[in-house]
C-alpha cells in the first residue's frame, strides 16, 4: 500500500477460537498485515482477538482501543482483559469515546458479523460515510449475510445512492485485500490530482472505479 495505513475491524466479542468465523477473520487479518497495514480493533476477545492474532503472526502492528466500565456487566461479555496480541493499547473513558476513536483511527473499515455493539459501530461509520460522502471512509462488509441485511434496508429504509456506494460486500479474505488495494490506488490518484491539498480520502466511489 502506498497511502493506506490503518484498517479498523469491528465484530462479535463472543466468538470463540473454535468457531469457523474466528479462523476466517484470522486469515483476513493475516493477509492485511502482509500488505503492511496496521490493524485497529477493540482490543478484547472474539473477533477482536482473531484479527489481532492473525495480524501479529504475520508481523503486523495491532492497536487495541479499550474501555473499562465499572458497572456495565454485559459489556464485551463481562470479561475485560486485553487480548495478548495487541502491540499498543489506547484506553478511552467511555463507550462512545471508544467508538469514536476506533472510527477516527481507521482509514477504512471492515465489519464482520456481530451483535448490538457491532451494529452501533457499523451504523455510525456508515452514517459518517454518507454525511461526508466524497471525502468519506468506505466500509467493507464481510460475509454473504450482508446481502440480506442491505436488501432489507433498501426495501424498508430511506437509503440514498451514496449510502450504497460507500459499502462493499465481500465473502473471502482475498476479496478484502483486493478492495483495499483498489482504495489505495484511488488515494494515490487523489494525491496526484490534489497535490498539497491532498487530505487522504477519495472523492470518488472507491469500489466502482
Amino acid at each position: 500500500m502506498k497511502i493506506l495505513s490503518k484498517v479498523t475491524c469491528f465484530g462479535y466479542s463472543g466468538s470463540k477460537v473454535t468457531d469457523s468465523i474466528y479462523q476466517e477473520v484470522y486469515d483476513v487479518a493475516n493477509l492485511i498485515a502482509k500488505e503492511g497495514l496496521t490493524i485497529v480493533n477493540g482490543g478484547f476477545e472474539g473477533i477482536m482477538e482473531a484479527v489481532s492474532h492473525g495480524a501479529r503472526v504475520a508481523g503486523g502492528h495491532v492497536i487495541g482501543v479499550t474501555f473499562y466500565p465499572k458497572e456495565a456487566t454485559h459489556f464485551e461479555g463481562g470479561t475485560l482483559s486485553p487480548n495478548p496480541w495487541i502491540d499498543e493499547e489506547i484506553k478511552t473513558p467511555h463507550y462512545v469515546a471508544r467508538t469514536l476513536k476506533l472510527i477516527e483511527l481507521g482509514e477504512i473499515y471492515i465489519v464482520f458479523n456481530g451483535g448490538t455493539g457491532t451494529i452501533s459501530e457499523f451504523g455510525l461509520a456508515w452514517g459518517l460515510a454518507r454525511i461526508y460522502y466524497g471525502r468519506h471512509k468506505p466500509l467493507i462488509l464481510y460475509g454473504d449475510f450482508w446481502h440480506d441485511i442491505i436488501e432489507t434496508f433498501q426495501r424498508n429504509m430511506f437509503l440514498r445512492k451514496e449510502d450504497l456506494k460507500a459499502i462493499k460486500i465481500v465473502i473471502t479474505p482475498e476479496e478484502v485485500v483486493k478492495a483495499l488495494r483498489v482504495y489505495d490506488k484511488i488515494l494515490v490518484k487523489r494525491r496526484q490530482e490534489s497535490g498539497a491539498n491532498f487530505r487522504g480520502v477519495s472523492p470518488e466511489d472507491p469500489f466502482n472505479i
